[in-house]
Order: structure tokens, then C-alpha cells, then sequence
């Protein structure tokens, strides 16, 4: 797919690779053409064919977030949210490239099915796209013929919506000594789990308040799992992604002596902890749960210092009326991916965090952990999914920019202090100050891989 048109961005304060440089960015067929430091922009503009002009003084250029762990509903869930509507929002949100979970209707299990997908996201997609193969136990043979337009492999250990969890010791082993492919895990221990729920419904009755969901999908819980993902990887020499880590506890297990086992943080469990049960009630159900400030404070610092490789949303849209149903009946999962840059963002201006160490997490570390073909950066050459920030601009999230299908956001109400000016997602402008100027440009995002088709 080329681009159809040409673009020049003027005077922009480029972040990338841990630097801030001021630059001139030309954009042609769909591909970063040239980086310009001090240039003549009369000139730039002259060698841009006929480009069109982008006055970026004083906003960021940023290379477009990778967001790896989405669940954007299609097939069979789409009366909670679609590939064409949640791709839209996505990149309303500066999210250039999403990985996308298997966990639909029917589940994606076999390669045929992530292929299905890869059909059905062709012209639906407002970002570049790629599908997990689910493991379960009994899909071996599947997983071994992953090739690289598949992301990688999600397991579920010891919790899962549906037949997607693996529970055979010698299905796990197999699992981990497949080589050259990711494997992002999901780490709950489900006979925990199912203990802790017992425990409450024999104090609670039917009516378990939200708060106990912590306590439920409990440290332990996580822990434990995450201990035995991680002792098969390195027993195995694995190329393990834990999912969203949601405790203090569980950072202990990530060492740099390990540089394959890498895990991700969330933006809901860096924003929130439990004190926000009380005032989002099941809204803010989401698995693993939400836990202590404590917790929210240490993945926030592991975020900063490294020792949590990268960023994701974890998008799960649920209907308002499903949301709204006792703890025990609703779903678990939240809306995120339009907001998870601003939101994080959030952290820059109140210096906690820096916008070069955030466009590591967000958008180099995601290339780099799932080996992403020519994205991720903002490098001539690559493609030109770029997102261009107003760090100087409020804005709150309402009805009216909240793009998901479900229609709502655990942070409507919130006041950012950035605005998401334009996306590019394949050198076209996919997103223009609250407007759409493009049909569908998203591709699909391909994959180095050794000895992998």
C-alpha cells in the first residue's frame, strides 16, 4: 500500500533513541524519507515534491506506539467493539500498530484462523495490525507453524476465558521450548484463584463487593504464576512477555541476566489501585485485578528504571450494561487504548517520567521485544508512523471523544494537559485535530525471525 500523499514536518522537537532534537521530517510514499538538522526548510520543502507543509514548532514528533496486547473483539463479540471501530479510537490516540489477542469467537487456535483474521482486518484497520495464536493443550503442532506475520504465541496460565488455558504439565514444557517466537503469558494461578472466591462467596454471599477483587486475584495469585513462567523460560531459554504485572512482588523475578524474559506494564494498573474501587465500582473490574498504591508506586519506578521493558493497554471493551452488573456477573476488562499515550504522558508533566524514556517503553521496546519489521522508530527508511504531540494544550476525555464502541472510559472526566495533534500510520494522516481524513490505511506488520518463514 503506498501513500498518497507526501508530507513535510516543519521544526518539530523529534524523540527518538533517548534523544530530543529538533528535525524537519519528510514523509514520502509512506516512508520516513529524510531526516533534516538545521536544514533550509524552503529547500526541504522544494526536494518534497510537492509535499504538504506541517508547521511543528514547539510540538513532539514521536514514532507511533506499538500497543502488543489488545482485544479489539472480532470475531463474534462485535456488539462490544470491532476491528474498524477500536482500530479508529486506537489511532485517535497516537497508537500507530496493534498485536491483537486470541481470546474471540471462535478462539485462535490454528494458523488458518489467524489468517481468517488477517483477512478480515484488511481495509478495517486504522492501524497496522497482527494476531497471537492461542496456545491450548493441545495445539502443538499449530504453534509450531507460526511464520512471520504472527506475533507471537499467548498462553494462559493457570486462568483464561474459555478453552484457552493450558494445564498439562508436559503441554507447558512443550510450549516453552518452542524457539524464535515470542511467548506472552498471562499469569494468574486459577487454583488460587477459585480458594479466594469460595472464601468470599462463604462471607459475601452473592453479593461480593468490588473491593475483594484484589484480594481474590490475589498477590499470591500473580506471584506464584509468574515464578513458574518464568523458571520454565529459563530452564528452556525461552523468549518470554509476562502480561500486564500488576504486583511489587512479582518485579523480583526479572534480572537482566535474562534479557528474553521481558515483561509489560499496563497504563490502568500505573494510574489506578484499589482506593478507586469505591468510585468506579465493576467498571474497573479487570484481570489480573487491580491492586495497592504500593504497587501501582513500584511498576511505575520499574517502568523508569527498565526492569518493565515496555507498555501496553490491554484494551477489553465491555458494554456499559454488562459493566454495570454485580461483581460476580460482570466482565472483567477495561477500554484503554485511545489514552494510554496521553495518560502516560501525564507522568512527563509531572516529571516522574521522561518523554524519551516513555517512547522507549511505548514504541522502541515493542519493535525491539517482537522483532517488528521497520517500525518503532523514527529512522529514514521506516515506515512513517509517526505521532505529533502538544505538550502545551489541555484537554479532558468526554462522550464526545471517546471513540471506543462500548462509549465510555474509566477516565471520562479526567483532565490531561497534552493534546494527540495528527497520527500518520503509513505516511497517510489517519487523525487530524478530532478528525478522521483517511479510510482505513493500517498493514500488516511482518516480523524478522530466524529459521521462520
Amino acid at each position: 500500500m503506498k501513500s498518497e500523499s507526501n508530507y513535510f514536518i516543519h521544526n518539530a522537537f523529534v524523540v527518538n533513541e533517548l534523544e530530543v532534537f529538533c528535525a524537519d521530517v519528510l514523509v514520502q510514499n509512506g516512508r520516513i524519507a529524510k531526516i533534516c538538522k538545521n536544514c533550509n526548510p524552503v529547500a526541504d520543502v522544494q526536494s518534497g515534491n510537492d509535499a504538504v507543509f506541517i508547521d511543528a514548532t514547539g510540538k513532539y514528533l514521536l514514532p507511533g506506539v506499538i500497543d502488543a496486547h489488545v482485544h479489539f473483539r472480532e470475531p463474534g463479540l462485535t456488539y462490544k467493539g470491532d476491528l474498524f471501530s477500536e482500530s479508529r479510537a486506537a489511532a485517535a490516540g497516537g497508537v500507530t500498530s496493534v498485536m491483537d489477542m486470541p481470546n474471540v469467537i471462535p478462539p485462535t487456535t490454528t494458523v488458518e484462523r489467524c489468517k481468517e483474521r488477517l483477512r478480515l482486518a484488511k481495509k478495517n484497520m486504522f492501524t497496522n495490525y497482527s494476531f497471537y495464536l492461542g496456545a491450548s493443550d493441545n495445539n502443538l503442532d499449530e504453534l509450531k507453524k507460526i511464520d512471520r506475520t504472527i506475533c507471537g504465541i499467548k498462553l494462559f496460565m493457570g486462568a483464561s476465558t474459555g478453552n484457552l488455558l493450558v494445564e498439562k504439565e508436559a503441554a507447558l514444557e512443550d510450549i516453552f521450548r518452542l524457539k524464535n517466537i515470542p511467548i506472552a503469558v498471562h499469569c494468574e494461578d486459577g487454583h488460587i484463584i477459585k480458594s479466594n472466591m469460595q472464601q468470599a462467596k462463604r462471607a459475601y454471599g452473592e453479593h461480593i463487593p468490588i473491593e475483594q477483587h484484589a484480594e481474590i486475584r490475589s498477590e499470591e495469585a500473580c506471584f506464584l504464576s509468574t515464578q513458574k513462567a518464568v523458571a520454565l523460560a529459563q530452564k528452556y531459554g525461552t523468549q518470554l512477555h509476562v502480561l500486564h504485572l500488576s504486583t511489587a512482588k512479582e518485579l523480583e523475578l526479572f534480572s537482566q541476566s535474562y534479557p528474553k524474559i521481558t515483561a509489560e506494564a499496563c497504563v490502568s494498573y500505573l494510574c489506578l489501585d484499589k482506593t478507586d474501587y469505591q468510585r468506579l465500582g465493576t467498571r474497573m473490574k479487570c484481570n489480573p485485578s487491580i491492586k495497592n498504591a504500593s504497587d501501582r508506586e513500584a511498576l511505575l519506578q520499574a517502568v523508569i528504571s527498565g526492569k518493565i521493558a515496555s507498555i501496553a493497554s490491554d484494551h477489553a471493551p465491555h458494554t456499559a450494561e454488562e459493566k454495570n452488573n454485580p461483581y460476580s456477573l460482570a466482565p472483567s476488562g477495561l477500554p484503554m487504548a485511545a489514552h494510554i499515550l496521553p495518560l502516560m504522558l501525564e507522568f512527563c508533566h509531572e516529571k516522574k517520567l521522561s518523554i524519551e524514556t516513555l517512547v522507549e517503553r511505548m514504541c522502541h521496546a515493542p519493535a525491539q521485544i517482537f522483532n517488528v519489521k521497520e517500525r518503532g522508530f523514527i529512522k529514514e527508511g521506516f515506515f512513517a508512523d509517526l505521532v505529533l504531540v502538544d505538550l502545551n494544550t489541555e484537554t479532558k476525555i468526554e462522550p464526545e471523544t471517546i471513540y471506543y464502541k462500548c462509549g465510555w472510559s474509566p477516565f471520562e472526566g479526567k483532565i490531561l494537559h497534552s493534546r494527540i495533534e495528527k497520527t500518520f500510520v503509513n505516511g497517510e494522516l489517519a487523525y487530524d485535530n478530532g478528525q478522521f481524513t483517511h479510510s482505513p490505511q493500517g498493514m500488516p506488520l511482518e516480523f524478522v525471525r530466524e529459521n521462520v518463514k
